[in-house]
């Protein structure tokens, strides 16, 4: 059986037997093992958790940990048909082998987690910020709320503030904000909330179902707080409504009234 050339183990991981019941396992309450055997380019193999703990190195050398092989490939860039990314980029990619409990995933690109950790690593602040960012454009709106509420309520002088998290730029994502992402994902309750929680938008705009939704999570207005989330521009200089604008009849309506202009 192989091992991972960082720790030496075998290349599984045990998994929680409460986690098992009769529709996925005979075997109630038994301990078992799974897979966790990720393997780059150069044809070195790891645990999932011991590569990542290298992320900020690789991220800066794009190099294996063990052979110290070059593992960055480079992909087509962006179709024709992308309003986001401009054409004609080569992607740089960290394309690699991983099978666990799932099954095997191949080609599959590490290399925006790698860069992610790498930077989470020296801005350890930032974490809430970045699942604060996923949540929007999951149209996680309740995640959200109660991520803003646990920070407020249990916060550290070292700790980003949740009006600065409702504003935060993603450096790994153009700049972009939770507002830009709620649009470019269709995620219209998300827009709502943020223009609730991060906008000086008159209140009577609001539709009376997202006040209603607004009031029964507690999520009460902030406008003064910070500036308008509108006016935020990612790295090619779009505001939130630039993007929506790109997006055809999508935003129409919004739009049209002028609500998503800061």
């Amino acid at each position: 059986m192989s091992a991972c050339r960082l720790c030496d183990q075998e290349l599984i991981v045990e998994l929680d037997p409460d986690s098992f019941d009769e529709a996925t396992s005979s075997s109630v309450g038994v301990s078992q093992s799974a897979p966790d055997d990720l393997t780059l380019g150069c044809r070195c193999r790891f645990h999932w958790q011991c590569l990542l703990d290298e992320s900020p190195s690789m991220a800066i050398k794009l190099e294996c940990p063990s052979c110290h092989t070059s593992i960055v490939t480079t992909g087509p860039g962006p179709s024709a048909t992308n309003r986001i990314s401009p054409t004609g980029t080569q992607q740089p990619q960290v394309l690699t082998r991983y099978h666990n409990e799932g099954g095997i995933q191949e080609d599959l690109d590490i290399l925006p987690l790698i860069t992610e950790e790498a930077y989470l690593d020296v801005n350890p602040a930032a974490r809430p910020a970045r699942a604060f960012l996923v949540m929007c454009g999951e149209g996680d709106v309740a995640g959200i709320v109660e991520l803003l509420k646990a920070i407020e309520e249990d916060r550290d002088e070292d700790d980003m503030p949740p009006a600065d998290i409702l504003r935060y730029q993603d450096p790994l994502n153009g700049n972009m904000t939770g507002l830009h992402l709620a649009i470019e994902k269709h995620q219209q309750e998300v827009l709502w909330l943020l223009l609730w929680l991060a906008s000086k938008a008159q209140t009577h705009i609001f539709p009376e179902e997202v006040v209603q939704a607004t009031q029964s999570l507690e999520a009460e207005r902030a406008t003064d707080a910070g500036v308008d989330i509108r006016v935020f521009r990612d790295e090619q200089e779009r505001t939130a409504e630039d993007i929506a604008i790109s997006m055809g009849n999508t935003w129409a309506g919004l739009l049209a009234a002028g609500i998503l202009r800061g």
